[in-house]
């Protein structure tokens, strides 16, 4: 196998979930460039039929099929995955990319608001992975699993502390999983992006994709085609020594600079 090779997810079978827009959405359409055949997934049935056109009608060699999903619920989860198999054979690659959030001090967080962000960015994944590693486990060569944190569940966020509690439990999960998987031929690894111009940063902050030097180092802000590059590595051979950590991904790090006197 030469180098690029151990990079490719030619032939591959993944399941990408929130990959209506933003990342997901980017991610489905670089698996199907590369070979991979991908399953659109989100709760919005409208949106995946369009993502899925549009890799179609493309010049991928990849196929994409839609399936409509809402990750807090254990049947359709199951729904997905069975759809999966019938329609591809197997599940090699599995993207819990699907998540949500809203901006809000602790104290002004409801109970339901608090669940439901825990139930899609965390329970969610428990879902997907639990529902998806029991078709890995019967599978000869195993699977790979590929997690969403975020910053906010690794050093903690501002009136994000329900996000950030979630994703917090996606890290420990991952660890956890990247252990107990491991027998089976699954590996399980997560990403913990920083600011992502996607659609759901443009309508909380205002910030375009467009805005984003891509060619300069010095930025905060990255872009979902670099986030799709990395999901890549993840599912490819070339992470094969990789199990169980989690990836910050967040342009230029903070540090602690010597203070002028």
């Amino acid at each position: 196998m030469t180098t690029n090779q151990r990079f490719s997810v030619a032939g591959e079978t993944a399941v990408i979930t929130g990959s209506s827009q933003g990342i997901g959405k980017v991610t489905a359409e670089l698996f199907a460039q590369e070979g991979a055949n991908v399953v659109v997934s989100s709760r919005s049935q409208e949106k995946i039929d369009a993502v899925v056109e549009g890799i179609n009608e493309s010049d991928a060699p990849g196929r994409a099929v839609a399936v409509e999903c809402d990750v807090r619920e254990r049947d359709s989860v199951e729904a997905l995955m069975d759809a999966t198999v019938e329609e591809f054979g197997s599940i090699d690659v599995l993207v819990n990319n699907a998540g949500a959030s809203f901006m809000a001090g602790f104290d002004d967080i409801s109970e339901n608001g608090w669940e439901t962000i825990v139930d899609i960015n965390l329970t969610g994944t428990y879902h997907c992975t639990q529902a998806a590693g029991a078709h890995m486990q019967e599978q000869d060569d195993g699977g790979v699993v590929i997690n969403f944190a975020s910053v906010a569940g690794t050093k903690g966020s501002p009136y994000m502390s329900h996000y950030g509690a979630a994703k917090a439990g996606v890290v420990n999960l991952t660890t956890t999983l990247g252990y107990e998987y491991a027998p089976h031929d699954i590996r399980v690894n997560c990403i913990a992006p920083g600011f992502v111009a996607t659609p759901g940063v443009a309508t909380q902050m205002g910030i375009d994709a467009e805005d984003v030097d891509r060619d300069t180092v010095r930025r905060r802000m990255g872009l979902s085609e670099e986030i799709a590059d990395i999901v890549q590595f993840l599912a490819s051979d070339a992470s094969s020594y990789m199990v169980g950590e989690t990836i910050t991904v967040k342009g230029v790090p903070d540090i602690e600079e010597s203070p002028e006197v």
